[in-house]
C-alpha cells in the first residue's frame, strides 16, 4: 500500500508515512533514512528524495562500473540542489530500489542518467522553492537555496529537512516513454546555467569507492554469501557445439554432497563446499555427443569470412551515388584491414549467486545491466519480473556483455534444481574460453581520385560477424548459454554499424555484410558487445587507410585530413593534439632511429556519439624482436559538458590502456573443436611493462553542450595511431590486428 500526501500535508506534518531503509551502495551516514513509493517513470519521488538530515538520495537505475560514474551523478545532483556534496548519497542499480534506466554501456552514465538525474534535481529544487514560499510567506522568485536551506531576503530560512526530509515528493515528470532505454525526464523547472555551476566541472573531487577497494572493506561479488548457500560450477564439453548424453555419476561418488543437475543440452552440479565443486566439475565423466568440429581454425579466419555468404547487409550511411562516381574515376585506392576476435578478459571470472524460492527469486550480481538480469531469470523461471530483485554488486571489471549474464542465468538453473542458494564462480579458462567475444571482421576501403588526385568518392564496406549474436544484455535467456543449451529458440541479432567521422566526401558509402555465426548454438565464439562495440576495428581500418592515402599521394597524414575534414570540433581535437604532441610533417616513412630502437609518431581520429576524439603515438619498436611501445600517447578530448575533469582524464588512460592493449596483443585463438586462449598465456594482455612513459590529455570542454560521454571515444583511434606510427618508423604497413612484435618482425623482414 502506498500513501500519497499533498504538499500542505508535508509542511504540516500529517498523514505522512516514512519508511526507513538502509542505504545500499554508500557508506551510510549514521541515521540517514529515506522515504520510497512504488516506482514510476513520471514520479519525482522515483529518482531523488530528501533525508531526515535534511541530505539528497538520488536512486539512479544505472551502475558506476568503475569509472567513478557515481560522484559524477552525485555532482549534478548536488549542484541543482545547492548542497554540499557530501550530503548527497547515491543508491545505484538495486531492482527494487531504482527504476531501469538502461543500465551502463554506450558512455550513457553522464550522458544519459546523469542528465536525467540533473533534470530530477533540478524539479525538486523547484518544489522545495515553492513549499518554502508557503512556509515563509515569501514569493518563490525572491527565495535562493544555499547548503541545503531555503533563505528569503529578511533572511528567514528553512531547511529542506523541516520541509520534507523523510517523506516523498508527489510531483510527476514527463519521461520518454521507453523504460530502460536510457530513460530521459523532464520536469517543470530549467536546470541551471553552466555559468552558475560550484560543483560540476571543478577538479580535486574525490571519489567515493577508491578507500574501500583499498583498504579491502568493499564487498565485491566474490565475497557475497547467503545463508544455506551451495557452490555450483556448469561442464562444458571439449568439442563446442557437442551436448551431454551420458553421465557417470558414479566417478563423483567420493566428494561429499554433490548434486548433479542435467537438463536437455546442460550439465552443471553442486557441493556444500566450493572445492568439492571444483573437484566434482574434473572428476565427473561424461559421454559427449559426436559432433564435426565447427571451427575453421584461427589461422584461416580471415579467409572464412572473405568467402563466407552474406546472410544480411545494412547500408549504413550514404551520400551521393559512389557506384557512379567510382566508374568515372581517374584513380582508384583500395586496402583491406583485418581485426580477430577479442576477449572481455575482466581480472577475475564471473560470479553469480541465486536463491529461487516458489514465489519470488533474489539475485546477486555483477551484470552492467542489473534489471535486465533479473528480467531474464524471471522469464527463465516464468515469474512476473517484480517476484526477481537483483542486488547489484560490483564485479572484477566490465565493459560490455560479458561472462556475468551467463553465470547468473546458470545459478538460477541449479538453484532451481537443487532448491537452495546456488553461487557460480567460473574459473579462469571458463572465463576467458566461454565469455562473449568481441567480433572478428574484414574492412575494404577505397577512394576514387579524378585527375587532380583529389577524392570525389570513398566506399567501407565491412564483412563480419554480427557484433551482438547476444542481445547488449541478459533480458532473454535465450541469450545466455543456459537458455541455449536448454533448447530456447534462437533470437540472433544482426547488426554491426559504420564509422564516424566528418571527412566530407561528395559521394560515399558504408555498407556493413554480415556473416553467419561460426556455431548458432552455445558458442564460445558467440559475439556481444564489448567496448566501444565495432569501434576499434572500423576506425583501424578507416585511419590507417587515410594514412595509406596521403602517402601514395606524397601528402603529410595531417595535411592530407584537413583538407576534408569540416566540423569545427573535429579540426579543434586534431589540431590540438597534433600541436600539443610536436606532429612532425612528412610524406613518407622517415624511418628515424635511436640506438637499437625505430622511432616513429602516428595520427588517427574519431567520433563516437558526439564526442571527438584524436590521438598520436609516439612508439619505439625493438629491431631485434619487433616489440612495440608507445612511449608517449597526446589525446585531445571534446565530450561536450565536462561534470569531473579528474574523472574524464581518469577514463581515457583506463580507456587508451586498455585499447593499446587490444592492438598490440589481444587475439582469441582456437582450433577446429574450441577455444585455446584460456589463460593469461594464450590470451596476452598489456601488462606494466607496456605501459606508456606519458599520457598527455587535453580536454575540451564546452560547458554550453551537452555531455556526450567519455567511456569508449579514445578506444577508436588507437590502433589506427599504433598502426600509421609503425609505417614511420618502418616503411611497413600492417592491416592486420592485433599488431604483435611477430608481425612487426615478420613485415620489417
Amino acid at each position: 500500500m502506498s500513501i500519497e500526501t499533498s504538499r500542505r500535508t508535508f509542511l504540516t506534518g500529517a498523514g505522512a508515512l516514512t519508511i526507513a531503509i538502509a542505504l545500499p551502495g554508500v557508506k551510510a551516514r549514521a541515521g540517514v533514512v529515506a522515504s520510497r513509493l512504488p516506482m514510476k517513470p513520471d514520479r519525482l519521488a522515483t529518482y531523488v528524495s530528501i533525508d531526515a538530515q535534511g541530505g539528497a538520495v538520488g536512486w539512479v537505475g544505472k551502475v558506476d562500473m568503475g569509472q567513478g560514474t557515481e560522484v559524477g551523478w552525485a555532482q549534478m545532483i548536488a549542484e541543482e540542489l545547492d548542497l554540499p556534496l557530501a550530503r548527497v548519497s547515491i543508491v545505484q542499480g538495486h531492482t527494487d530500489q531504482t527504476i531501469n534506466m538502461g543500465g551502463a554501456s554506450g558512455s550513457t552514465g553522464i550522458w544519459k542518467g546523469g542528465v536525467a538525474m540533473r533534470a530530477a534535481a533540478a524539479e525538486a529544487r523547484r518544489v522545495l522553492v515553492e513549499m518554502a514560499a508557503e512556509k515563509l510567506g515569501a514569493p518563490a522568485g525572491e527565495l535562493r537555496t544555499e547548503n541545503g536551506r531555503v533563505i528569503a531576503r529578511d533572511s528567514k530560512s528553512v531547511t529542506y529537512a523541516e520541509l520534507i526530509g523523510g517523506r516523498h515528493f508527489d510531483e510527476t515528470l514527463e519521461w520518454n516513454n521507453v523504460i530502460g532505454s536510457d530513460l530521459s525526464i523532464k520536469g517543470k523547472a530549467q536546470p541551471k546555467s553552466p555559468k552558475d555551476y560550484r560543483i560540476v566541472g571543478k577538479s580535486g573531487i574525490r571519489r567515493r569507492d577508491v578507500e574501500g577497494k583499498i583498504l579491502g572493506t568493499t564487498e565485491y561479488m566474490v565475497d557475497v554469501k547467503v545463508d544455506g548457500m551451495v557452490h555450483g560450477r556448469v561442464i562444458r564439453p571439449p568439442v563446442a557445439g557437442a551436448v551431454p548424453i551420458a553421465i557417470d555419476e558414479a566417478s563423483v561418488k567420493d566428494i561429499p554432497g554433490v548434486q548433479i543437475v542435467h537438463e536437455k543440452g546442460f550439465i552443471g552440479l553442486v557441493a556444500p563446499r566450493e572445492w568439492d565443486a571444483v573437484k566434482a566439475a574434473r572428476q565427473l565423466k561424461v559421454t559427449w555427443s559426436d559432433v564435426k568440429p565447427p571451427f575453421p581454425g584461427h589461422d584461416k579466419l580471415h579467409e572464412h569470412i572473405r568467402n563466407a555468404p552474406v546472410i544480411k547487409r545494412d547500408v549504413d550511411k550514404e551520400k551521393g551515388d559512389a557506384d557512379a562516381t567510382f566508374a568515372k574515376a581517374a584513380r582508384v585506392i583500395e586496402a583491406s584491414y583485418e581485426w580477430p576476435f577479442q576477449s572481455h578478459a575482466p581480472m577475475g571470472p564471473a560470479c553469480g549467486l541465486v536463491d529461487v524460492k516458489p514465489d519470488s527469486v533474489r539475485m546477486w550480481s555483477a551484470s552492467q545491466k542489473p534489471h535486465y538480469a533479473r528480467d531474464g531469470v524471471a522469464k527463465l523461471l516464468g515469474l512476473d519480473p517484480e517476484k526477481v530483485v537483483c542486488v547489484s554488486t560490483i564485479g572484477p571489471g566490465s565493459y560490455g556483455r560479458n561472462d556475468s549474464g551467463d553465470v547468473v542465468m546458470d545459478a538460477a538453473v541449479l538453484s532451481r534444481a537443487v532448491g537452495k542458494p546456488v553461487r557460480v564462480q567460473s574459473m579462469r579458462h571458463e572465463g576467458t574460453g566461454w565469455d562473449p567475444k568481441a567480433p572478428a571482421s574484414v574492412h575494404t576501403s577505397s577512394v576514387a581520385l579524378d585527375a587532380d588526385n583529389k577524392i570525389i568518392g570513398w566506399r567501407f564496406d565491412s564483412k563480419v560477424f554480427s557484433k551482438r549474436d547476444f542481445l547488449n544484455n541478459e533480458g532473454d535467456p535465450s541469450h545466455t548459454l543456459a537458455g541455449q543449451l536448454l533448447g530456447l529458440p534462437l533470437k540472433p541479432v544482426l547488426l554491426f554499424g559504420a564509422p564516424e567521422e566528418s571527412y566530407d566526401f561528395a559521394n560515399f558509402s558504408k555498407v556493413s555484410s554480415i556473416i553467419a555465426p561460426l556455431l548458432d548454438r552455445a558458442s564460445p565464439l558467440r559475439t556481444a558487445h564489448m567496448r566501444d562495440p565495432g569501434g576499434p576495428q572500423t576506425h583501424f581500418a578507416v585511419e590507417s587507410f587515410m594514412d595509406e592515402v596521403a602517402v601514395q599521394l606524397g601528402q603529410d597524414p595531417l595535411d592530407f585530413r584537413l583538407q576534408y575534414v569540416k566540423d569545427p570540433r573535429d579540426l579543434a581535437v586534431i589540431k590540438a593534439a597534433t600541436d600539443k604532441a610536436g606532429w612532425q610533417k612528412h610524406t613518407g616513412a622517415r624511418r628515424l632511429t635511436k640506438g637499437d630502437l625505430m622511432i616513429g609518431q602516428g595520427l588517427s581520429y574519431a567520433v563516437r556519439a558526439g564526442t571527438r576524439v584524436a590521438m598520436v603515438a609516439d612508439i619505439e619498436i625493438e629491431r631485434a624482436t619487433g616489440r612495440v611501445r608507445v612511449r608517449k600517447w597526446t589525446v585531445a578530448h571534446d565530450c561536450g559538458q565536462i561534470v569531473n575533469p579528474d574523472l574524464v582524464r581518469q577514463t581515457i588512460e583506463s580507456n587508451v590502456m586498455q585499447s593499446t592493449s587490444r592492438a598490440l596483443f589481444e587475439e582469441v585463438t582456437f582450433d577446429e573443436r574450441n577455444v585455446t586462449s584460456v589463460d593469461w598465456n594464450g590470451y596476452r594482455i598489456a601488462d606494466i611493462k607496456d605501459a606508456p612513459d606519458a599520457i598527455e590529455i587535453i580536454l575540451i570542454d564546452r560547458p554550453d553542450v551537452a555531455p556526450t560521454g567519455a567511456g569508449e571515444a579514445s578506444s577508436r583511434p588507437t590502433a589506427a595511431a599504433i598502426a600509421n606510427a609503425i609505417f614511420d618508423a618502418t616503411g611497413v604497413r600492417l592491416r592486420r590486428a592485433p599488431l604483435s612484435p611477430s608481425r612487426v618482425k615478420a613485415g620489417m623482414a
